[in-house]
């Protein structure tokens, strides 16, 4: 064999096992997390992704290069699911970015100033610079809402299609007929209230409401507020 040959057939040889050495170091390892105890599980950066705790039964974690927040409406034991409408105005907030469809789910981009601007993630001590892939889930079955959201979007599409549901909240009839016993008296006050607020001191009719759905207003309204800030009612 010549030299020219050996040197083309080295050259490769280097090349081969450069890209070999990159893509092990380049490429993102994952582990997976249970987001429901025995239940919902999901990939995510593995040796990098802390655990934050909960924010009224919101359940966030973090890592260097991105955020995920989940939350399961059957896990909440309150009756007025503040933290659904938090975790809901949350979603809502994302979804005023650029959206895209990638591999099949809805994607919003936004800035990384404009995601730690809600007050929710005030808990996490990070400096992110740059866009964000953000992609909301929610399983019907499981009752599980997923936020992911990472500077990587490879990253955002590789977590949603590790997510592997399993329902472990059995439905509650008990629970679904207090809701539905709320709603209907909810529906009742305001329209009671409407027909009297005019000849009735509105503070009144706020403690009337407060005392028939034993939710003191203004904590719900400052519940809701840790989610997105300041939100005027």
């Amino acid at each position: 064999m010549d030299n020219k040959k050996i040197i083309i057939i080295g050259i490769i040889l280097f090349v081969i096992v450069f890209a070999v050495i990159f893509v092990m170091f380049t490429s993102v390892k994952y582990e997976r997390v249970e987001i429901t105890p025995n239940g919902t599980s999901i990939e995510v950066p593995a040796n990098q992704t802390k655990y934050d705790g909960e924010v009224e039964s919101t359940k966030i974690w973090h890592w260097d290069k991105g955020i995920l927040v989940t939350y399961n409406s059957y896990a909440d034991n309150n009756i007025i699911k503040i933290s659904e409408m938090g975790f809901d105005t949350l979603v809502n907030v994302i979804k005023n970015g650029e959206q895209q469809n990638i591999d099949g789910f809805t994607c919003y981009i936004i800035n990384a100033d404009e995601l730690l601007e809600i007050s929710i993630f005030d808990i996490i001590k990070v400096n992110y610079n740059g866009k964000f892939y953000c992609i909301p889930l929610y399983n019907e079955t499981t009752h599980d809402n997923l936020l992911i959201c990472s500077n990587d979007k490879d990253v955002a599409v590789h977590m949603a299609k590790s997510v592997q549901y399993k329902n472990v909240y059995p439905d509650n009839t008990d629970l679904n007929d207090a809701l539905s016993t709320v709603e209907n008296l909810t529906g009742d006050l305001q329209s009671k209230a409407e027909n009297y607020t005019i000849n009735t001191n509105l503070s009144e009719v706020k403690s009337a409401v407060e005392e028939k759905i034993g939710v003191n207003l203004d904590d719900a309204q400052n519940t809701i507020e840790q989610y997105t800030g300041k939100l005027p009612i």
